[in-house]
């Protein structure tokens, strides 16, 4: 398979009534057939002995019971890797759980304190037995849903529901669904679950795909041909299409099919030259909205040649909830620039998030191949991470939760791409570490700049040794936390020291937590003179000492 990404365009279809109502029965007897394939794949039947009798059954050609299998095999193999996490993820809230009812457990019978002052509201006391029943019955009812998992992950049981779930359970409820009865429900539930049609393309087929074959018009537009079912007649007609993103590609991707003279590598007539078709293939999917329908055009992308160069230096990327952290460095690894890119996706709808981070990539990319630098990000496993959601704090799990964890840098990825920019994917383990004691108050730059030069110096594959003799890292409130660094063993590998360091990093956080408020205000350029921090229990050497130099000369240094 090759490695070159595909990229999928999309348009609106402006159809005339008769050709809609053929899509809407193409997309009627797809759905049909494709559940009836489902449930005899789940029964355990081949789908390979089943291909001939199946598409004679439902007016379907070999092409297009094709596309289903293969569209069929991807939901399979999705649920199957999601239920993974799913587990992982219910094994860890149970751990929670039972944590928290073994506390409440001690002493049930006691009133509980924490206060219920809200808004100005008396304070109320919650009891615990009380909290204690709804604790257990929470417990009880995840155990069920992972015994439930296990069990299907066990058998290999597939539970895939057409038309969404969401969807299916309003007819419980009519009434706060906006349903006058259950006909009305049924009306959208059926028009649900018959709202798409793939057609899958082929490179040696006749313009990218045998079922539909799009050819350009005189003035740029495209005509589609495509080919229905057998009870709804031949071919249907599509005039007028035209996409505002990626017609070129597409394009170019029709005017790459030629004929070609090749020999035969199996058979009897092995050896033998023969005519065949290849060019790049286009896969399409008919996909209908509250409007009307549309068109998903699939295409992989032609070989782009690479013009940035590792020689020159590198960017390094920082992902965080907000934003995106920059750190540009020379070929020696010397920081050049660091910056930041706000990307607001908390709120923000699907698209909208898509579209923010979107123009972020592309604006990185632009600075890549305008200095001919490659690029540096994180080779990141957010499916552990989400499984962890319990135990990290709610900003981060926020940033997991509130978007598509993967958008970032598969569209840094695409944009880069695009404009020849090489991207190198680099193991997190401790950069933001390493930024935070190394470089940040050293250079005057934010932790997660910090851990954006990080990554960039391990793209570059430079040093990654402690720089500084003591731990000293800027906090929110424009103050630091300082703590001993522990012993370094050059016997092991410098990993093992960041561990040790991180482990007395959290440490001086919780202390700095603890000494003040949540959110404490910005201490003055004085205070930073006198006092490193704020009171703290720590009692570490070199911890907490003051600073030697001058009161009025920490005013502008940016920490």
């Amino acid at each position: 398979m090759s490695d070159l990404p595909i990229f999928t365009y999309q348009t609106r279809l402006r159809v005339s009534p008769e050709i809609t109502k053929v899509l809407d029965q193409c997309g009627s007897v797809y759905g049909h057939a494709q559940r009836s394939l489902f449930a005899r794949i789940a029964a355990g039947e081949s789908a390979t002995k089943i291909k001939s009798e199946f598409s004679k059954e439902h007016g379907l050609t070999a092409r297009q019971f094709n596309a289903m299998r293969i569209e069929l095999d991807g939901k399979i193999a999705s649920i199957r890797e999601r239920r993974k996490g799913l587990i992982s993820e219910a094994q860890q809230r149970i751990k929670k759980l039972a944590t928290r009812i073994k506390k409440l457990s001690i002493n049930p019978d006691a009133k509980s304190s924490k206060s219920g002052v809200k808004f100005g509201l008396p304070e109320k006391k919650t009891n615990r037995l009380f909290d204690l029943h709804q604790k257990k019955r929470r417990l009880a009812m995840l155990q069920s849903r992972l015994s439930m998992m296990q069990a299907d992950d066990a058998s290999d049981v597939m539970r895939l529901c057409f038309g969404s779930k969401k969807l299916f359970h309003a007819q419980f409820d009519l009434e706060a669904n906006q349903y006058t009865d259950h006909a009305e429900w049924r009306l959208d539930w059926e028009a649900s679950r018959s709202s798409q049609l793939f057609v899958l393309g082929s490179k040696d087929e006749l313009s990218g795909n045998q079922s539909c074959q799009a050819t350009v018009d005189a003035d740029g537009s495209l005509t589609l041909r495509l080919r229905t079912p057998d009870a709804l007649g031949q071919y249907t007609i599509i005039t007028g299409v035209y996409f505002a993103y990626g017609h070129s590609e597409i394009i170019a991707a029709l005017n790459s099919s030629q004929r070609i003279k090749a020999k035969t590598t199996s058979g009897k007539s092995i050896g033998k030259e023969i005519v065949k078709l290849t060019g790049t293939a286009l896969s399409y999917r008919f996909v209908r909205d509250e409007k009307s329908w549309r068109v998903f055009v699939s295409v992989q992308a032609p070989a782009i040649a690479i013009t940035s160069n590792a020689a020159l230096g590198a960017i390094g990327i920082d992902t965080n909830a907000d934003h995106l952290a920059l750190a540009e460095t020379d070929r020696f690894g010397n920081l050049v620039q660091a910056r930041r890119i706000d990307t607001p996706t908390y709120g923000k709808s699907t698209d909208q998030a898509k579209a923010i981070l979107g123009d972020a990539a592309v604006m990185i990319a632009a600075r890549a191949k305008a200095l001919g630098k490659p690029v540096v990000i994180e080779s990141l496993d957010f499916a552990k991470k989400k499984a962890e959601l319990q135990k990290t704090d709610r900003r981060y799990a926020r940033m997991l939760s509130s978007f598509a964890c993967n958008k970032t840098a598969s569209s840094i990825k695409a944009a880069c791409f695009r404009a020849g920019v090489e991207v190198i994917e680099v193991n997190p383990a401790y950069t933001s570490v390493i930024g935070a004691v190394n470089h940040a108050r050293v250079l005057g730059i934010s932790a997660h700049q910090g851990a954006a030069f990080a990554i960039a110096r391990r793209g570059l594959g430079l040093s990654e040794r402690p720089t500084v003799p003591a731990g000293l890292v800027p906090v929110r409130n424009g103050g630091h936390v300082t703590f001993e660094l522990p012993a370094r063993n050059r016997s092991k590998h410098v990993w093992s020291f960041w561990s040790g360091v991180r482990t007395r990093l959290k440490a001086a956080h919780v202390e700095h937590y603890r000494s003040g408020v949540k959110m404490p205000a910005p201490l003055s350029p004085e205070m930073r003179t006198l006092s490193a921090t704020r009171s703290s229990t720590v009692r570490s050497r070199s911890a907490n000492r003051q600073d030697n130099c001058s009161p009025g000369v920490l005013g502008d240094v940016p920490w």
